[in-house]
């Protein structure tokens, strides 16, 4: 089975996070990048899926020449080979152009199965796997909370809050994972050295047949108009109670509609 693996390097999500102040874009230059973390559980499942069945996984980051870094820790995890879309009029890509270029990219790896993060740290809008799979003209089975492959047919359980749903699709398909589903493997040594010899190709937007000004800020259908920082916390509302604390604490909660 081919099976090809999203992967976004985003700014830690422990640390700050900051839009640069001229495009309104994520500062990335600044920040401690890192793979983004529902990624990890995609490649753990790729990896457990090829062990059972055999097979091929690729690793495929669309980001700047700094993505190199979590590419490398990616395939130290243990998959075959990497894929970077690296092009400069990338930046400012809204997911919609983003969608269209990663698309474009799987069009040429041909794969069986897709396997993503349900979300991205960054920008958690969940919406990128059900927008690579219409474009790819293939079923779309995500939130998965666990993956089983029966030759062609995937069965996931589609993890809700009220439980889960369990959905079943022939491959190809796109399949978006939970942090619920396994527990991503550390590198080990031997798969950091490995990592450094592991084929990485680089495909440029020319190289996928996607014109420039239909990504970046031209071909962007959104945009961050303006940022502030978030307003440091202050303190809340204090009651003394010399006799009507109850009532005043009524008061205050009726103010904020609690009851």
């Amino acid at each position: 089975m081919n099976i090809v693996v999203l992967v976004k390097q985003v700014p830690d999500s422990g640390a700050d996070r900051n839009l640069r102040n001229d495009d309104n874009t994520v500062d990335r230059g600044s920040a401690n990048n890192v793979i983004n973390e529902m990624d990890e559980y995609a490649i753990e499942e790729a990896l457990k899926i090829k062990e059972a069945h055999g097979g091929e996984v690729t690793i495929l980051t669309m980001g700047p020449d700094r993505a190199t870094e979590s590419i490398r820790k990616a395939l130290s995890m243990g998959p075959d080979k990497a894929v970077h879309v690296l092009d400069d009029a990338l930046h400012g890509s809204c997911a919609v152009a983003t969608s269209k270029v990663l698309a474009a990219a799987l069009g040429q790896l041909n794969a069986d199965l897709v396997i993503c993060g349900a979300e991205s740290t960054d920008g958690r809008v969940q919406v990128m796997p059900h927008m690579i799979a219409e474009r790819l003209g293939v079923a779309a089975l995500t939130g998965a909370r666990k993956l089983t492959v029966d030759g062609a047919t995937l069965t996931v359980e589609r993890q809700t809050e009220e439980g889960y749903e369990v959905v079943t699709a022939a491959t190809p398909a796109v399949v978006s994972v939970w942090d619920t589903i396994n527990e991503p493997r550390y590198p080990s040594f031997k798969g950091i050295m490995a990592a450094k010899k592991k084929p990485v190709q680089t495909l440029s937007l020319a190289a996928l047949g996607v014109a420039a000004d239909e990504v970046g800020f031209d071909g962007a259908t959104s945009a961050v108009v303006e940022h502030t920082k978030r307003p440091p916390r202050s303190g809340g509302a204090k009651i003394t109670d010399e006799g009507e604390g109850g009532v005043k604490l009524v008061e205050f909660l009726a103010t904020e509609k609690f009851v």
